[in-house]
């Protein structure tokens, strides 16, 4: 499937607010890519795809769910769903060879413990497109540049803080993999002094 017929499907399942962000998504993700030296073409590909199932009704979620191989705890919070939906849609699409670009749709909105660089650069790059607005995003953005790992783990702060001050459910992978991002840091910086 080439990326311009990939692009059509995706507009065709999207509401035109939800394709914008996953422009700007494709956008962010092609230039962190090319930043960290990652495969530029497939980061792409898994941009366009990673929100395909995000406004499918719940009951059409967990029906589909059914079908796949599902993450533990995904099926406590439906709305995390749509990740490895969509990322068993791209399987679908472009076989089972691309395991680190499905990997990085699965997890695109939780993380998890030993990212890729792929996994963080989809995950960093769905919370800075150009189209979110939230407190430090700007911050971010700028630490995106400099350093993959401290940009996703203030922007996984970020997150945490949004949803504890809704007091909504935080998911245990999330915090784990935040935890894990911010050690990484402190060790590379201790080494990086020694």
């Amino acid at each position: 499937m080439t990326e311009e017929t990939l692009v059509e499907k995706v507009r065709d399942a999207l509401s035109p607010s939800r394709f914008r962000h996953t422009e700007g998504v494709v956008k962010t993700t092609e230039a962190l890519a090319k930043r960290y030296g990652e495969d530029v073409e497939w980061a792409r590909l898994g941009a366009w795809i990673h929100d395909i199932a995000r406004e499918w009704p719940i009951a059409q979620l967990e029906q589909y769910a059914e079908q796949i191989e599902i993450p533990s705890g995904f099926a406590l919070i439906p709305n995390l769903l749509h990740g490895p939906i969509a990322a068993s849609i791209f399987r679908d699409w472009f076989g089972p060879d691309h395991t680190d670009v499905e990997n990085a749709i699965r997890f695109h909105t939780t993380g998890r413990l030993a990212m890729s660089k792929m996994e963080m650069i989809l995950c960093l790059a769905d919370a800075i497109e150009p189209s979110r607005q939230y407190p430090g995003v700007d911050d971010i953005r700028e630490l995106a540049d400099r350093d993959l790992t401290e940009a996703l783990a203030a922007s996984m702060d970020s997150t945490i803080l949004y949803l504890l001050e809704r007091h909504q459910p935080i998911f245990p992978l999330t915090v784990m993999a935040r935890n894990e991002l911010w050690e990484r840091k402190i060790t590379n910086a201790r080494e990086s002094e020694a």
